[in-house]
């Protein structure tokens, strides 16, 4: 597959329009091909059907938002820091590009090849970035020893997430990133610090 060319982005742009006008299972390889302003055919020479479109679609947006996420975080050294700047960059970003949250959020569960079939990386790497917060926090003290990082990682992206889904499917948002970023990372530390250890 050849990525990067200005084909192949012309297609991953157009298919976050088309996927999040007409939603997965709706939207058709014309469609993107059109949007995208390429032949029908034009498209197989880069992807083998609409399921890789959207798997290589999340790739290619995955890596970007893994990208962001690592420099938005050199910077920290306190993990309780690190945590609301990961908070808040990942609700900014669901807030920034309304078409591509609802791909991610909503679409991309559509697809049974995705959700059963695929392991992505990326995304393993980017809930990695929590684990090793959190371990950070443990070995400096501020966090309890007993939280199992692999766990705590899903517990806080749960939640972001499920704000994330709840603004996509929303009509009306209550409350700005910073607000909701503030909130859930409060709650998430709180848990985690050592105070709370239990015995």
């Amino acid at each position: 597959m050849k990525r990067n060319t200005d084909k192949y982005n012309r297609i991953i742009n157009a298919a976050v329009k088309v996927f999040a006008k007409k939603g997965f299972y709706n939207a058709k390889v014309s469609e993107i091909a059109k949007e995208a302003q390429v032949a029908d055919g034009t498209i197989y020479l880069y992807f083998q059907n609409k399921d890789d479109i959207l798997i290589s679609l999340f790739e290619v947006e995955m890596e970007k938002i893994l990208h962001r996420m690592k420099e938005q975080l050199a910077s920290l050294d306190d993990p309780v820091e690190r945590i609301r700047r990961f908070a808040k960059v990942h609700l900014e970003l669901v807030q920034s590009d309304k078409e591509l949250a609802e791909v991610i959020q909503v679409e991309i569960r559509q697809s049974s090849k995705f959700m059963k079939e695929y392991r992505n990386e990326q995304f393993r790497e980017y809930l990695h970035l929590i684990s090793e917060i959190i371990r950070e926090g443990q070995e400096q003290g501020v966090f309890r020893k007993d939280a199992v990082p692999s766990i705590a990682q899903r517990a806080f992206f749960g939640a972001l997430d499920e704000m994330s889904r709840y603004w996509v499917l929303s009509s009306k948002r209550s409350y700005t990133p910073e607000v909701a970023a503030k909130q859930i990372s409060d709650i998430f530390v709180a848990g985690l610090r050592r105070d709370s250890e239990t015995d």
